[in-house]
């Protein structure tokens, strides 16, 4: 049974949650192998909604033993949060494993993001504060909290005192900020520890003799693929590597073990934060996109920046990925426009690029040259196999499966569960 990696192909919030839902009852694992709770997706299932931020969306498939892996920086106050509001809809997560080798993030960490943002002023980023881009700092200078240190008290003691030395310096001179004490930090951590101890688990070696017992398994993305550390719009962008070699990279297994990439897009392009975005509107379809996908982060509540679907962009990311299929999503928001236009390449004073631009300035300052398709006015949420779409519905899907690299495989048509048309089959 195959290794499955499931990304965003925009810059967020394009429904993965709905394509991992999809895939459950076929799958054995969900493993979420980077960023933390900065990246929101919510799950709807029957009557029920589903907000989640650190957890995989397949803790809430029965049977799915869902992994939190080594390239996932780990929130325990926010992990338990999530476990308990779940068992209180009554909710199994027993089966939930998390790496020995994630890092934590701590207070220090989450304060620092904070300071440092509005230390940018003008030149923010557009960071959610949650101490994300800090802990993976860390990690790189080696000077991180793992979750395993949390059993182990003089090295944890000794790991947090390394990393105030220089962090309370910043805080303190220049940030005028009260600096933190080990004391807290430490008691804090190790009051998780206990009930953290059962999920902990070398969750490399689990996931590799998963697949070689011939077991399903799906790496869930958090965040998309504009916004990997390397690939997207740098510095607009995550701390992650949130590409399919993020999940490689990010969980402990080979490269030759995927099987397949699937890659979610919406049938439109959003965005949160600051950043480049092409096909951005600011007029009233801009705000009928965001009214009527409700296009606002789970994480964070902020509107999302909303905009026409951007080919080039999704082919960047089917060449990044090696995407074999798509999943397109929302295409019931676009129910009742005369026109859809999408973008098929951009305009750079002057010049046309089909492609991506590699050159940050030119990208900032692309214009999108549209190609316009006709809409339709029925209401297709209702709708579960793609001839049944309407004429002009099956059009745009087919043009933007030419325009973009890889087959689209799937279509959802509203926010229920059950509201998705399958083309081809995302497994076998």
């Amino acid at each position: 049974m195959p290794a499955i990696v499931l990304i965003g192909a925009q810059w967020g919030d394009e429904g993965k949650g709905k394509a991992t839902d999809l895939l459950g009852s076929r799958v054995d694992y969900v493993v979420k192998f980077n960023g933390g709770n900065n990246a929101g997706h919510t799950v709807v299932v029957g009557n029920e909604k589903y907000a989640l931020h650190l957890l995989p969306s397949g803790i809430l498939s029965p049977g799915v033993t869902p992994v939190i892996s080594n390239g996932v920086v780990v929130d325990i106050e926010v992990l338990f949060e999530e476990l308990d509001a779940l068992i209180a809809r009554g909710v199994d997560v027993s089966k939930l494993k998390v790496s020995a080798n994630a890092h934590v993030i701590t207070q220090y960490h989450r304060t620092l993001d904070k300071v440092t943002e509005r230390f940018l002023g003008k030149r923010q980023i557009g960071t959610t504060g949650r101490g994300i881009g800090p802990t993976y700092a860390d990690k790189i200078n080696r000077v991180g909290i793992r979750i395993q240190d949390l059993f182990d008290e003089n090295i944890l003691r000794q790991k947090v005192e390394g990393a105030l030395e220089q962090k309370n310096n910043m805080l303190v001179k220049m940030y005028n900020r009260r600096a933190i004490t080990v004391d807290e930090i430490v008691t804090d951590l190790l009051s998780y520890a206990e009930r953290l101890r059962p999920m902990v688990d070398d969750t490399a070696l689990t996931l590799h003799r998963a697949l070689d017992a011939g077991k399903t398994v799906l790496f869930e993305g958090g965040q998309a693929t504009m916004l990997d550390v390397d690939h997207g719009t740098y510095p607009f962008v995550t701390s992650s590597n949130a590409t399919s070699g993020g999940a490689v990279t990010g969980s402990g297994i080979a490269p030759n073990r995927i099987d397949r990439v699937i890659a979610v897009v919406k049938a439109y392009t959003t965005r949160v934060g600051a950043g480049p975005f092409p096909t951005e509107l600011f007029d009233e379809s801009g705000e009928f996109l965001r009214t009527k996908g409700f296009e606002f982060g789970t994480t964070t509540g902020r509107p999302r920046r909303t905009g026409w679907y951007d080919a080039p962009i999704a082919r960047y990311t089917a060449r990044i990925n090696g995407v074999t299929d798509f999943v397109l999503t929302k295409l019931d928001v676009l129910d009742g426009l005369k026109t859809i236009p999408v973008c098929v390449a951009y305009d750079v004073d002057g010049v046309r690029f089909d492609e991506v631009p590699v050159n940050q300035s030119d990208f900032h300052h692309a214009t999108p040259i549209y190609q316009e398709f006709p809409g339709w006015t029925e209401d297709i949420t209702g709708v579960r196999e793609f001839a049944d779409l309407p004429k002009n519905a099956q059009d745009y899907v087919l043009a933007l499966e030419a325009m973009s690299g890889s087959r689209i495989s799937a279509i959802g048509v509203g926010p229920d569960r059950e509201a998705i048309v399958v083309r081809h089959d995302l497994i076998d």
